[in-house]
């Protein structure tokens, strides 16, 4: 990656469409407060939560690829990867019958989701020195392991 921070120019209006859309959810938000049933059993429940996890791989993969090939994709993959490891932490508690089903969801969450979204989160903020730091890394291994089989 390069140390240059390249200005892309946007064009004003979108300011005025992203801002627009995050007040008008405002009252779609209030509507599904009151109108939402608090249960709701689904058909497909499960392809649901297959198919985020099936997404949540390939983010992984994609953003592990970025870090191995120092690319200059790793920090919008892993930006996905932390928003997606969040929405799972979140859906997973809010869904989870009280109980044991909920501690494990909240103990999971705690310990692995959430974590890891952090991690991740920190390679977006400061991706130049975390790549900097494990692509040496990952050559440097790879000298080795090269000097260690022509031994």
């Amino acid at each position: 990656m390069t140390t240059e921070h390249v200005e892309i120019p946007l064009p004003r209006w979108l300011v005025g469409v992203l801002g627009g859309v995050a007040v008008l959810l405002v009252p779609w938000i209030l509507y599904l407060t009151f109108t939402l049933p608090s249960r709701h059993v689904t058909v497909h429940y499960d392809l649901a939560w297959v198919g985020f996890d099936v997404g949540l791989s390939v983010t992984f993969a994609a953003t592990a690829w970025a870090v191995l090939r120092g690319s200059q994709w790793l920090v919008p993959f892993a930006a996905v990867t932390a928003t997606m490891l969040c929405c799972d932490a979140w859906f997973d508690v809010t869904t989870s019958k009280p109980g044991t089903e909920l501690l494990e969801a909240v103990a999971e969450a705690a310990l692995a989701e959430l974590p890891l979204a952090a991690l991740c989160a920190f390679i977006v903020y400061d991706a130049e020195r975390f790549l900097a730091a494990t692509v040496t890394r990952f050559r440097r291994a790879a000298g080795e392991a090269a000097e260690y089989a022509e031994a």
